[in-house]
């Protein structure tokens, strides 16, 4: 896999360029149809990138595991504090575990156990199962990612917050994590309606 190195104190991140991955009109919200071709074309054209670089070229999309935590009609909703490491994230709440996927991993789902553990403390690991692919080219954060969307249950086993300095949260009924949907982040916007029966769908889908 092709890489351009980082710099000092920069991360090399995965991604592909946008018309390697798909040709056609891009989508806002979560596709669903055709994902395992779609996910084989991002991994033949994927490459690292300093990050840094990354973040301001909308040609090229980053991939991004993006894990939603359930424990049966609960969602594990967190919140961001200020000292992320992207600010236009700050403040903002999330119902999506994961990040970047970088050298050292092992691809998408390495990427995502990793992040796993750096995140929340739990004696489990998850099982993923994927929901799709989530894309929202409207926000400036979302222009330059892809995210690789799982789904998984703890099945009444606890979870709680590692990165407490980072992050705070825990398992919200589905009621809660509506009731801040204004203050989430884009992508959890899109993923509370596609995944939360009952709400106002994400447009686009």
């Amino acid at each position: 896999m092709a890489a351009v190195p980082a710099g000092p104190g920069d991360e090399a991140v995965m991604g592909v360029p946008r018309d390697r991955l798909w040709s056609g009109p891009w989508w806002r919200g979560v596709r669903q149809g055709g994902v395992a071709l779609l996910l084989d074309a991002a991994l033949a054209g994927a490459a690292y990138r300093p990050r840094r670089e990354a973040e301001t070229d909308p040609s090229w999309k980053q991939l991004i595991p993006y894990l939603v935590l359930r424990d049966g009609d609960r969602i594990f909703l967190m919140h961001r504090t200020s000292a992320g490491s992207d600010a236009r994230l700050h403040e903002r709440f999330t119902i999506g575990i994961g990040g970047h996927v970088n050298p050292g991993d092992d691809g998408i789902e390495g990427a995502l156990r990793r992040e796993w553990h750096e995140e929340v403390l739990a004696a489990f690991d998850p099982e993923p199962r994927l929901v799709g692919l989530l894309n929202d080219d409207s926000d400036p954060v979302g222009a330059v990612h892809l995210g690789i969307v799982y789904e998984a249950q703890a099945a009444g086993r606890p979870v709680a917050i590692r990165e407490t300095h980072k992050l705070r949260g825990g398992f919200a009924t589905p009621d809660e994590a509506r009731a801040v949907r204004d203050r989430m982040e884009t992508w959890s916007q899109i993923l509370l309606d596609h995944l939360l029966p009952g709400d106002q769908r994400a447009p686009g889908r």
